[in-house]
C-alpha cells in the first residue's frame, strides 16, 4: 500500500465528499462478480472495495476490471469470485493525507478511484477524480477571471482602437445611409 504521508494542507478526512458520501460497497474476495456486479448497477457504482475478515482493504473491482479480466476473457460471472479479477496492486490513502499530494498523484498516475482507509486499513470513503475536481474548481474559476483580466487589461489599447474603428465604420455606413436616401 502506497500512502502520501505530507501534513501541511487540508486533509482528506476535511473534504465534506469525505463524510456525505454513502457507504462504500463491500465484499469478500470469495464473493462471486455477479453479486458484485448487481450491487454496482443498483447503487450506480463505478467499484466495490474487496474487504479481508478483519475489514482490512485486500482489493478493489472496478468497471475496468470487469471488462478487461472478465468480459475479455471469457469468464463466467456466476462462477467467477472477486479475488480472480480484482485490482490487488492499489494505491490507498489515510484520511490523515493531504489533498493536494493525492490530487497530484492521481492526476500523474491517472487512476479515478483512491480508498481512503483509517489506521487500521479500514476502508472509511472512496475519493473519485470527480472529488478532486470539486476541490480545485474555485481555484480554477479565480484563475481563469484573472486571467481574462489580465489579457484585456494588457491590450486594453488595442481594443480601444478597434472599438474606434468599428464604432467609426458603423457611423460611416450610417452617414451614408442618410445621405443616399
Amino acid at each position: 500500500m502506497a500512502t502520501s504521508t505530507n501534513n501541511t494542507g487540508m486533509k482528506l478526512r476535511d473534504r465534506p465528499e469525505f463524510s456525505n458520501k454513502p457507504p462504500v460497497l463491500t465484499f469478500t474476495a470469495d464473493t462471486k462478480v455477479k453479486t458484485a456486479v448487481a450491487a454496482m448497477s443498483e447503487k450506480n457504482y463505478g467499484a466495490v472495495v474487496v474487504v479481508d475478515g478483519d475489514d482490512k482493504v485486500i482489493g478493489i473491482f472496478t468497471e475496468r476490471d470487469l471488462m478487461k479480466k472478465l468480459v475479455d476473457k471469457g469468464l463466467d460471472a456466476e462462477a467467477t469470485p472477486l479475488s480472480q479479477v480484482m485490482t490487488t496492486e492499489l494505491r490507498m490513502a489515510r484520511e490523515t493525507d493531504d489533498v493536494i499530494d493525492w490530487l497530484r498523484i492521481m492526476s500523474n498516475e491517472r487512476f479515478r478511484r483512491l480508498p481512503v482507509v483509517d489506521s487500521e486499513g479500514r476502508i472509511k470513503a472512496i475519493f473519485t477524480q470527480g472529488d478532486f475536481v470539486s476541490y480545485t474548481w474555485p481555484d480554477l474559476m479565480y484563475q481563469a477571471s484573472y486571467l481574462a483580466r489580465a489579457t484585456i487589461g494588457r491590450n486594453f489599447p488595442g481594443i480601444l482602437v478597434i472599438g474606434g474603428i468599428l464604432l467609426y465604420s458603423l457611423l460611416m455606413v450610417v452617414v451614408a445611409g442618410l445621405i443616399v436616401g
